[in-house]
């Protein structure tokens, strides 16, 4: 008996001693290599994230503290902002801790939760940019129909819309089990500690239609006639500027004997007519001309500010231009940044459905193109604080109040936007 005890003991100790040999060597170097990438994953995942957060919800107090921000399209805006926010803190949330843990630790409920949200709220963040898109073909392209068509009833009616529709791909499929495969199923049920989104051919063709293909053809088709449409108002506006110039000139050339010169600032609207006096002036009264003109001998040349009407003033009309193809480009920036961020996300999404196991990428790969698509929530925010001079004012007013130490005091006077 104690022969076998020793025996056994002596087998435990060398299993243990081969344990303790084998696997030290191999788990420190890993921990070590590890920590970088962990440590670099973890810094770009927060500022994402961070930045979306603070950014989205600045867009919602500047908006709601700042009267001149409460125009229809902002209605968009605002709403995008707060389908952005949402993106942030219940879809990259918990796609972060996977990414940081590399398990799933909330269980299975929480696993369709999670899958639900993160198509919910990217799927109502990308068709609030095709709403906007249709906003401002109305604005431009049909400026006598836009007051008419899009109305607050119409608005309200667009913004539900944006945000029941993608229930019908999320929710109701993903806690019905549509959106996968029975293999999928019963793994699952096998694995909580796993939450993979791996969904059937006819799902996966379904939902990247409704949330990405078919909104982003009408995007770009949308901007592409905003775009023809701004190229021909430019040409027409030049145009009718310079006819309207000539016409004036031809008049008061028969009231009066001077020749005019002028020139012509089609960006803003500005018609400056210069006259010279072509009649021989007095020398006395050459030499005691008052201050400010200047003497040629023969010709005194001064501004003359023209305004011309026609139906309405080149300056009323071309401001008004300007304004509403600012916003367009504003808009058309944020559907480039839209289509950089989820057209590879989307193209793998479909092609590796579809194709099946020969297309698989990498999951280091996915991750990349889920966050790619996921930086989009981070990136609108930024686009309106550099290209849009009202946001910009707005949200230095906004900051100043909610910093501050690090601004001077809130001074509402300062920017030509108005408060609350």
């Amino acid at each position: 008996m104690l022969d076998k005890m020793e025996g056994a003991t002596a087998v435990w100790n060398q299993h243990m001693s081969n344990v303790s040999v084998t696997s030290t060597p191999e788990v420190a170097p890993n921990n070590g290599l590890a920590v970088f990438p962990l440590l670099a994953k973890a810094l770009v995942m927060g500022i994402i994230i961070t930045g979306a957060v603070l950014g989205n919800a600045l867009v919602i107090i500047s908006v709601f503290r700042h009267r001149k921000l409460r125009i229809i399209t902002n209605y968009y805006v605002v709403s995008l902002a707060l389908a952005d926010l949402l993106v942030a803190l219940c879809a990259m949330t918990f796609n972060a801790s996977v990414e940081l843990t590399d398990r799933w630790l909330f269980g299975y409920f929480m696993c369709d939760v999670y899958n639900s949200l993160d198509v919910y709220f990217s799927t109502a963040s990308i068709l609030h940019l095709c709403c906007i898109s249709v906003d401002r073909y109305y604005a431009i392209v049909r400026p006598l129909q836009y007051p008419i068509t899009m109305t607050h009833r119409t608005v309200s009616f667009m913004l539900a819309n944006v945000w029941i529709l993608p229930a019908l791909i999320s929710f109701t499929p993903i806690f019905l089990g549509w959106y996968t495969t029975e293999e999928n199923l019963e793994y699952r049920k096998l694995h909580a500690g796993e939450c993979r989104f791996i969904v059937n051919q006819y799902y996966a063709i379904i939902s990247s239609c409704v949330s990405f293909w078919i909104p982003g053809i009408v995007m770009v088709t949308m901007y592409c006639r905003i775009y023809k449409e701004a190229v021909r108002q430019r040409r027409a506006l030049s145009r009718t500027s310079s006819n309207i110039i000539l016409n004036s000139i031809h008049q008061h050339r028969v009231q009066n004997p001077y020749h005019y010169s002028h020139r012509l600032h089609p960006s803003d609207g500005e018609v400056t007519l210069c006259s010279t006096t072509t009649a021989t002036t007095n020398s006395a009264s050459s030499r005691n001309s008052s201050a400010g003109s200047t003497n040629y001998g023969t010709a005194n040349i001064k501004p003359i500010e023209v305004n011309i009407n026609n139906g309405t003033t080149v300056r009323t009309s071309s401001s008004s231009w300007r304004t509403e193809h600012k916003a367009a480009r504003t808009l058309g920036i944020i559907m480039g940044a839209f289509m950089l961020c989820w057209l590879p996300f989307f193209t793998w999404y479909v092609v590796t459905t579809v194709c099946g196991e020969p297309c698989e990428c990498p999951d280091h790969i996915v991750a990349v193109l889920f966050w790619i698509g996921y930086f989009n929530s981070a990136l609108n925010p930024l686009i309106y604080a550099y290209f849009n001079r009202d946001f910009r004012e707005a949200f230095k007013n906004t900051l100043q109040c909610v910093f501050p130490c690090c601004f001077a005091l809130c001074p509402k006077h300062a920017s030509p936007v108005q408060f609350v």
